[in-house]
């Protein structure tokens, strides 16, 4: 009797602590430790950034304490550090500009300039004027380019100018594009936000959508300077992207193309004056070739490639002379990056993820490896997380090293070795510890064919209670070109997922299969399937349930923006018997409304029936909790015309659900915005699922 009555006393005492309204005083440990609240002013030193000189003879770099910055400067003639007092002392001068619309060419002699839409030339020493190209007009611009960001104001508002060409190193040869919108169409926005306008500004600019063929191409073209003879390759005009650069070879260009779908990516080698275009290179993929960007090491004969064609990204070689690929690295772990390559001493640094046993697939760690295969060497032993900046002439490297749950070292390392050259700081935590602050805790959880692990992260609230049931925020971007994974101790902190877990909640964070920085067959999963890894989530979050007490699964909610807008939303939609409350800010919800290249990437290409199936506006009539739609006004990045068909949708179905478009900003909420929004999304989440009753008046710094 003494025990039941025990346990009696001890359920009333948990419901009376369940019972807890939030006061203004938790509203303000949470702002605490939001990301403005923390870096440099509870936190510092969490990732140093180096800059360094041009010749390679040292960096600076600023440390910051309570006290102020310290400028401090490396010198490699005495590889020793020497105090520098402002920034003003390290004499650095802004960079002469040319006139944005003139390059001069390699020895001096002419400049480049387009008029009327065409690219002329003009001979500094006699000032005389070559027009090289006649068949520019409106709208097929030569030297021109399609800048993501150009806004053109108003119903008969023309583009902004651009100018571009590249010299060939001998000065013989220009190569350009012809920048053509005859056909292209254009998406629209209207801008509620101009005090002195009480009509809406009409803002406009040219956008693909998935599937168009009236949308901006970009053909390439060469000139010949003194014959004037122009080289037009009409062929790589509908791609998804075309590059070219010139070879130190006189005469010879080499051109990457993504063709339509990045199903193919094609490599040539273009000699101009034999009029010969030779491919070098061709891969295929059943799914997409994602990033692809060939490194010509020529001295040597050889181009080096990543590739993910044999199931792990990982680095090639390709021979010019022979078009023989080898390959340079293999084995099952993800080469994330080339960090310089010494074609002096024939070798090559770069980070790769998941190759060390026992340690976290996400972390990156530095390695050098010759160019004959032999030699591969880890850099960066340690157990944790490291970024990387390189010197210009590759023979030093500095690493922040750190992980979610270890503060930040910055070491100056030799790339010869690796060894540490000296310690230049170490992140200063003390603040956040005197706020009780506890790292987050990575977690593994089992994929859904029931074998691969999957990898997150938990924060919990400082004043954690094991006893107590706490709903649980999914924070998600499924990506699929990155992952969520906080590697480094920066970014375990930046999200603001600290602050929000304050309020009472677990906040997690997933990367379900389908994200990137693991095999191709991972990656694979969410290729034409965009929102079913959110499966992985729902399983995760199941077992983390299962395996802690304190986290309550019958009250999950999701937050995300962009991409991960497009997850929030598709969540309450997809899973709404188990995502029960969702914020969705500026969420891409139907990927036939989006841009060309990113759905037509990771859904493929033609557009067909899955662009369908995956579309949160298909499925507005399985909303069954409660969904904040949130978008910028003026959004050019993704379109806000997706949130609002999803609205219209909803609307139709029946469903009630809250809308909040901030007028005047883009696709990142800046200032009052920023901050409205925040506040909102906390009281979303507080009001629909800790069920408690919201607080407003309440100040974020």
């Amino acid at each position: 009797m003494k025990r039941v009555g025990a346990l009696a006393l001890a359920a009333l005492f948990f419901l009376h602590m369940e019972a807890q309204p939030l006061t203004k005083q938790d509203y303000a440990r949470a702002v605490t430790f939001l990301w403005q609240n923390v870096n440099n002013k509870k936190a510092y030193n969490l990732s140093l950034h180096v800059n360094w000189f041009a010749d390679s003879s040292g960096f600076w770099y600023v440390t910051q304490s309570k006290e102020g910055k310290v400028y401090r400067k490396w010198l490699k003639a005495d590889h020793s550090l020497h105090p520098v007092l402002s920034a003003d002392t390290l004499t650095i001068r802004p960079a002469k500009l040319e006139n944005p619309f003139e390059e001069k060419s390699p020895d001096g002699k002419w400049v480049a300039y387009a008029d009327q839409h065409n690219l002329c030339v003009k001979s500094i020493a006699t000032g005389t004027v070559r027009q090289l190209s006649t068949a520019g007009m409106k709208d097929y611009d030569y030297a021109s380019y399609y800048d993501w960001g150009e806004i053109i104001v108003g119903e008969n508002g023309t583009r902004p100018p651009h100018f571009g060409v590249n010299w060939s190193p001998d000065s013989k040869w220009i190569q350009t594009y012809i920048c053509d919108v005859r056909s292209a169409k254009k998406m629209y926005l209207l801008d509620w936000s101009v005090d002195t306008l009480y009509r809406a500004r009409l803002l406009s600019y040219y956008r693909g959508s998935p599937g168009d063929t009236d949308m901006v191409y970009m053909t390439p073209v060469f000139f010949n300077v003194e014959t004037g003879e122009e080289f037009r390759k009409d062929e790589f005009r509908n791609v998804n992207a075309v590059s070219c650069e010139w070879a130190k070879e006189g005469g010879v260009s080499y051109i990457a193309e993504q063709v339509r779908g990045y199903q193919h990516v094609n490599l040539y080698r273009y000699d101009l004056d034999k009029k010969n275009l030779d491919k070098i290179y061709s891969e295929s993929s059943a799914t997409n070739i994602d990033n692809f960007s060939p490194e010509r090491i020529e001295e040597l004969g050889k181009i080096l490639l990543i590739s993910e064609k044999d199931g792990w990204k990982q680095l090639y070689l390709l021979d010019i002379g022979d078009h023989a690929v080898k390959p340079l690295t293999n084995g099952a772990w993800y080469v994330n990056e080339i960090l310089f390559i010494d074609k002096r001493k024939g070798r090559v640094l770069f980070t790769a993820s998941g190759r060390e046993p026992g340690r976290n697939p996400y972390y990156r760690h530095a390695y050098t490896i010759n160019l004959d295969g032999s030699g591969l060497k880890l850099l960066t032993p340690e157990n944790a997380n490291h970024s990387i900046s390189m010197s210009p002439d590759g023979e030093y490297f500095v690493d922040n090293i750190s992980a979610l749950d270890q503060p930040t070292r910055s070491v100056l390392r030799e790339s010869k070795t690796g060894k540490i050259v000296t310690e230049l700081s170490k992140a200063d935590i003390g603040g956040l510890v005197e706020m009780g602050y506890c790292f987050p805790e990575a977690f593994t959880a089992t994929g859904r064919d029931g074998v691969t692990p999957i990898y997150g992260a938990i924060w919990k609230p400082t004043h954690f209670d094991s006893l107590k049931k706490y709903p649980i925020i999914d924070q998600t971007y499924t990506g699929p070109h990155t992952h969520m994974f906080p590697e480094d101790f920066a970014s375990s902190l930046n999200r603001s997922n600290q602050a929000l877990a304050e309020l009472g909640f677990i906040v997690v964070t997933v990367d379900g299969m389908g994200t990137a920085g693991r095999s191709k067959a991972f990656h694979n999963v969410s290729y034409h399937n965009m929102g079913k890894n959110l499966l992985d989530h729902v399983l995760a979050i199941r077992e983390l349930g299962r395996r802690y007490a304190w986290m309550d699964t019958t009250r999950v909610g999701i937050m995300g923006h962009s991409a991960g807008g497009y997850d929030a939303g598709h969540a309450v939609l997809e899973y709404p018997d188990f995502y029960k409350v969702a914020v969705a800010s500026s969420g891409d919800h139907d990927f036939r409304m989006e841009k060309d290249w990113w759905p037509e990437m990771y859904m493929g290409w033609p557009v067909d029936s899955t662009y369908n199936a995956v579309s949160n506006i298909t499925m507005a009539g399985n909303l069954k909790g409660k969904l904040l739609l949130v978008h910028g006004g003026i959004d050019e990045n993704v379109n806000p015309s997706a949130t609002f068909k999803l609205a219209e949708a909803l609307v139709k179905a029946d469903k009630e659900f809250d809308m909040l478009i901030l007028p005047s900003q883009h696709h990142g909420y800046q200032g009052k915005f920023a901050d409205y929004f925040l506040k909102k999304r906390w009281n979303y989440f507080v009001e629909n699922l800790l069920g408690e009753k919201p607080i407003w008046d309440f100040e974020l710094r």
